[in-house]
C-alpha cells in the first residue's frame, strides 16, 4: 500500500501535467522565435528547354516593394546568374509562381521588354528569338529576365541563355 495521505497522489499528478504543459508552451514559443528569425524565401521562376530546366529565387527584390531604376540596372549587370543551353529550334518555357503571376510579369531580353505583361503562370517563346539580332540579341549569349509588376518592377529573376552548338 501507499503511505501517501489521501488525495496527495492526485496533487502530484496535477503538478506533473502542469510542468508538461509549461514545457510544451516553451517549446512552441522557441520554435516560433526561430521561424521569425528566418528570411521568407522569394517566389521562384523557372526556364525549361526540352528536358532541361533552371529555377531561381529573385535576383533582386521579390518582396513587394518597387525597385529603383538604379537598382534594376545594377541587377541586370549581375554576373552570378543561372545559365541554360538553348537549341534555337526548341521552345523556351517560362514559368512563375502564382504570387508573381498575380502581380503581372513580363520577359525582358537584355533589359528590354520582349512580350506584353501577363498574369498567367507560364509563357512559351521560340528559342530562335533569343539569338536573333532583330530582337536585340548579340552573339551566342542572351540575358533574359522576368520582371514582376505592372508599372513598377517589384522583383527581377535573371537567367543567361547560351546558344547550344550542334
Amino acid at each position: 500500500m501507499t503511505t501517501l495521505p489521501r488525495g496527495a497522489a492526485a496533487l502530484s499528478h496535477r503538478a506533473v501535467r502542469r510542468r508538461r504543459a509549461v514545457a510544451a508552451v516553451g517549446a512552441v514559443s522557441a520554435g516560433l522565435l526561430v521561424l521569425a528569425a528566418c528570411d521568407k524565401p522569394t517566389s521562384m521562376a523557372t526556364i525549361t528547354v526540352g528536358s532541361d530546366s533552371v529555377s531561381s529565387e529573385a535576383t533582386c527584390g521579390g518582396e513587394g516593394e518597387a525597385l529603383s531604376t538604379e537598382t534594376l540596372n545594377k541587377c541586370l549587370q549581375d554576373k552570378g546568374i543561372d545559365e541554360i543551353d538553348v537549341d534555337p529550334t526548341k521552345e523556351v518555357r517560362f514559368g512563375v509562381d502564382p504570387e508573381i503571376a498575380d502581380n503581372g510579369w513580363t520577359i525582358l531580353m537584355n533589359g528590354q521588354p520582349l512580350v506584353d505583361p501577363s498574369k498567367k503562370t507560364y509563357q512559351v517563346i521560340p528559342g530562335s528569338v533569343f539569338f536573333n539580332a532583330q530582337y536585340g540579341a548579340q552573339g551566342d549569349s542572351t540575358l533574359v529576365s522576368i520582371a514582376e509588376g505592372e508599372g513598377k518592377t517589384t522583383g527581377l529573376w535573371s537567367f543567361r541563355l547560351k546558344k547550344k552548338e550542334d
